[in-house]
């Protein structure tokens, strides 16, 4: 008997399991733009002030 050729196929190792819904260039993102750091840290600081 060939038990190597028992079970199920191997999965694919490389690439993304899976698509996130609001990934950049997506439909809910079309431009594709990921803000800049100084954009980020601004509004992260601004988030910051506002739950004090």
């Amino acid at each position: 008997m060939d038990y190597k050729a028992a079970g199920a196929p191997k999965m694919a190792k490389k690439g993304p399991k899976h698509e996130e819904h609001n990934a950049h260039g997506s439909q809910k993102k079309p431009f594709g733009q990921r803000p800049s750091k100084e954009e980020l840290l601004a509004r992260m600081k601004k988030a910051a002030e506002a739950k004090k």
